[in-house]
């Protein structure tokens, strides 16, 4: 008979003892090593395989709805940085976006697979003409929603990558005050150091609330959070 001390209370392994270990292959860094180990023992991966979204990121965006309210049937959203499609995937079922009837907008440089009810582009938004082409598929229509999760790959070192995704958001958030409809949604992600004084200022002047939020499936160990601001006053709301 199997001693259960060894196997833990019950009898059973404790969650230490469950979890998987990724021996380091020749070839593979110990970076990678390690990515693929969180990859596999990351219960939000499981669980987005399990529901049908392309990544666990589609978590990060239906908790911030779940709490903030952001959309509602019938709404128009932008997704800034859309590859894989997850937050795309979220948007699209919580408007009620279809094929038919696409209310749903996504850019970004990297190759994606069709999403039902999603118009996607394949471009990179920090080109100039990207606004433009976002605003077209839109068909004139403003949006209720723009939603970025895009970010540059790091460098390591901490300034430059705060500075980096600082202007990310800035781009992005004008691009927000250009196309959202009065009472509109910006969501957008940050990363330790917060959002820019003079940045959350102009959105403040624009947005009845702004704040930020670290939903439950963003790693602990990540220094991601979340910018979101609420209630667009419209574009004449302050000057640019």
């Amino acid at each position: 008979m199997a001693n259960n001390k060894a196997l833990g209370t019950g009898g059973r392994k404790s969650d230490k003892d469950l979890k998987i270990r990724v021996k380091t292959a020749k070839g593979r860094k110990v970076a990678s090593t390690k990515w693929l180990e969180r990859q596999l023992n990351d219960p939000y991966v499981a669980r987005a395989r399990a529901e049908g979204y392309r990544s666990r990121a589609a978590f990060k965006i239906r908790e911030i709805n779940e709490k903030h309210k952001l959309f509602k049937k019938g709404m128009r959203v932008v997704d800034l940085g859309a590859a894989p499609g997850g937050w795309s995937q979220v948007a699209a079922s919580a408007v009620g976006s279809t094929t038919e009837h696409p209310l749903i907008v996504g850019i970004d440089y990297l190759d994606m697979d069709a999403i039902p009810g999603v118009i996607l582009l394949k471009k990179d938004f920090t080109e100039e003409d990207a606004p433009a082409m976002l605003i077209e598929a839109m068909g004139g229509h403003g949006a209720d929603v723009v939603m970025s999760d895009m970010a540059w790959p790091t460098t390591g070192h901490r300034a430059t990558d705060h500075l980096r995704i600082v202007h990310l958001i800035e781009i992005a958030a004008d691009f927000a005050i250009q196309v959202l409809n009065p009472g509109g949604s910006f969501v957008a992600k940050v990363f330790q150091g917060g959002t820019e004084h003079e940045l959350l200022h102009m959105l403040k002047r624009h947005f009845a609330t702004t704040f930020h939020v670290k939903p439950p499936s963003s790693r602990k160990d990540s220094a991601e959070a979340y910018l979101v601001a609420k209630g667009f006053k419209g574009s004449g709301s302050a000057e640019d």
